[in-house]
């Protein structure tokens, strides 16, 4: 998705649709958590004033990430309606307080990184996949405990001793001689 700025000219009157799968596989190498990305499905319209192209668009897309709980692949799909401003005026005469307009030096506009940065933003934390919530048990020195189990702990009495400090419970049964 990259455009020369003389090429846009032509859409000037009416603006120009856009309507166009984009392959990003790029955004993984920015976020090692997503182990695939479908095509970016990128499907909106831009305007042009006279130093700038203002895009507004909607892009769709399945992130493939990993469970939280089991490490699983679980698809995320995502769906994001953006207002993108690129503006190629003179560097002397561009505000300092403008954070949401992209500057363009040169004479390509290219899209890409700005999708880019809109996929990253919508990586959740954690994500889970379905029916996962019993299927961790645990490992070797570590377990796994829902709320239920522990509020099932406290009522019944029972304390786990952690193997590890069980030579220090023994400390403190001795008495003094």
């Amino acid at each position: 998705m990259k455009w020369s700025i003389h090429e846009l000219s032509k859409y000037r009157q009416n603006g120009m649709p856009i309507d166009t799968k984009v392959q990003l596989e790029e955004v993984k190498k920015r976020n090692d958590e997503i182990r695939h990305i479908s095509p970016v499905h990128v499907k909106g319209h831009c305007t042009f004033g006279a130093s700038q192209m203002t895009c507004q668009f909607t892009m769709t897309a399945t992130l493939t990430l990993p469970c939280a709980r089991t490490w699983e692949d679980v698809e995320f799909p995502i769906n994001v309606d953006a207002v993108e401003i690129f503006s190629w005026i003179d560097p002397e005469l561009r505000g300092n307080d403008d954070e949401d307009i992209h500057y363009i030096d040169g004479e390509v506009i290219d899209m890409k990184p700005v999708l880019e940065e809109l996929i990253l933003l919508e990586i959740p934390m954690q994500v889970f996949k379905e029916g996962s919530e019993g299927q961790v048990q645990g490992g070797k020195n570590w377990s796994y405990s829902t709320d239920e189990d522990v509020a099932r702990q406290k009522e019944s009495g029972e304390q786990k001793v952690d193997p590890r400090l069980a030579g220090l419970a023994k400390y403190f049964d001795q008495t003094d001689e």
